[in-house]
């Protein structure tokens, strides 16, 4: 944790191997499989679908307390992109399906949200925090590539930004780069073990991921991953750590 929470102040990204995040979270190997189930649950994302991608998602919203590193759901609305992050989507409502009620209260979650909290608090000093979860499936077939990022290299306009593989079935490619802001690459690499933790200070990086298509045309490919970011609550004090 404390290399994690160091390379992220001093580069901005660290990639966190399946072995260090079992270790930070203390989790089973029965609670990841009951926790990839959650992605066969997931609906068509009808603004990918826009730009000729085929990708599932979800997405929750909770708010994090740093006094107790306890999170608690908010109510479900709109996902807005703020201003100077994702150029496809600044300031356009988008409404998706909230997550199930199991992923909202499987163990593992919270697990993960407490982990990346302490990650954004060694980012940033704040008090609440705006947590948001999304689970995306990105899928590929024969005749169609798998794109995770259509809008190419972005900010979220977040603190912290967080990409946890979960699964791949069937796929090649999906190369995740994080570069700073000056164009310099700080993290190259291709997410293959589930547990794979991609982390990155969102403030001063960008991210993108090259689309994925089927090793084998003639069966259906796929890659899971969650997306969760973290970004201060207007309410809450905030101060850069140094």
């Amino acid at each position: 944790m404390k290399n994690a929470q160091n390379q992220l102040r001093t580069a901005g990204a660290y990639l966190m191997a399946p072995a260090e995040l079992n270790a930070c979270l203390g989790v089973s190997t029965v609670a990841w499989q009951r926790f990839d189930r959650h992605w066969n649950e997931l609906v068509p994302d009808p603004y990918a679908a826009e730009l000729g991608t085929q990708r599932l998602r979800r997405y929750g919203h909770f708010l994090y307390n740093t006094a107790d590193q306890t999170t608690a759901p908010m109510p479900h609305c709109a996902f807005v992109q703020p201003d100077n992050s994702n150029p496809l989507y600044v300031a356009r409502e988008r409404h998706f399906q909230g997550l199930t009620e199991q992923f909202t209260n499987d163990p593992l979650l919270r697990h993960l949200m407490a982990l990346l909290g302490d990650l954004a608090v060694a980012l940033e000093d704040a008090h609440q925090w705006h947590v948001k979860v999304t689970p995306f499936r990105v899928l590929a077939s024969a005749d169609r590539v798998g794109d995770p990022t259509p809008e190419g290299l972005h900010r979220d306009g977040v603190t912290l930004v967080s990409s946890l593989l979960i699964n791949r079935h069937n796929a090649v490619g999906g190369m995740s780069s994080v570069y700073d802001l000056g164009g310099v690459r700080l993290v190259e690499t291709t997410l293959r073990e589930p547990g794979t933790l991609l982390l990155g200070d969102d403030r001063r990086t960008l991210h993108g991921v090259t689309p994925i298509r089927a090793r084998d045309p003639g069966a259906p490919a796929w890659r899971d991953v969650l997306v969760i970011t973290f970004a201060p609550s207007a309410q809450s004090g905030r101060r850069q750590r140094q």
